[in-house]
């Protein structure tokens, strides 16, 4: 049974809070601190996330319009040497 009491973490968390000399108020505003500074942490990390996503939207749509520009340069040099190859066996027929 003492074996069980050590392992068990409620029994540590109600023995260390009987060790400490805090009232329940101190013990209470000391979590509330500690809540408090956690969810400060979280909206900064979550602000952080929110601009590197904004970021990283920014360059997809950049990215998304190089593509598009580079298939439309694509698509008229492929039609150039469409027209190249016809002259040339037009040019070839004509001999």
């Amino acid at each position: 049974m003492v074996l069980q009491q050590v392992i068990d973490p409620t029994y540590v968390a109600n023995y260390s809070c009987a060790m400490s000399e805090q009232s329940p108020k101190q013990q209470f505003e000391l979590e509330l601190k500690k809540l408090e500074k956690r969810i400060t942490e979280l909206l900064r990390a979550c602000g952080q996330l929110k601009e590197e996503n904004r970021s990283l939207r920014h360059r997809q749509d950049s990215l998304i319009n190089e593509r598009a520009g580079l298939l439309q340069k694509n698509e008229q040099v492929r039609a150039r040497v469409e027209s190249m190859i016809s002259r040339l066996k037009a040019m070839e027929i004509g001999s």
